[in-house]
């Protein structure tokens, strides 16, 4: 249990740092701001921290899940995940977590059209 309270609680200290750093996005500030709230809004924040666990801790995702990913749509997922892949602590596996990125999509369209 204090694991699981444990692993929460850096999931969402690393969610409020992402928060904080919007305007360091590679497009236009009120753009980001406005990619960021258009996604956030389109997948639940439990599945957002399974997205992470799965690209940065090898967690697995649920099919519901994948089908919130999808949901989100393409442009979302990578642009958030690059966002935070980007973070200094981070970025020298940028490569890594892009490559798990795409393949995290690649099952979730994929168990999405089977359902």
């Amino acid at each position: 249990m204090a694991y699981t309270t444990s692993r929460t609680t850096i999931v969402f200290v690393v969610v409020a740092f992402v928060c904080a750093f919007v305007p360091a996005f590679s497009v236009e500030d009120a753009e980001a701001k406005s990619l960021w709230n258009t996604c956030l809004l389109k997948i639940s924040p439990k599945c957002a921290l399974d997205v992470i666990g799965v690209v940065f801790e090898n967690e697995t995702i649920t099919d519901a899940c994948c089908h919130d990913l999808v949901q989100e749509g393409k442009v979302c997922h990578d642009s958030l995940i690059k966002y935070i892949a980007e973070r200094p602590l981070l970025v020298s596996h940028e490569t890594a977590y892009l490559k798990k990125s795409n393949d995290l999509w690649i099952h979730c369209v994929s168990i999405s059209q089977t359902a």
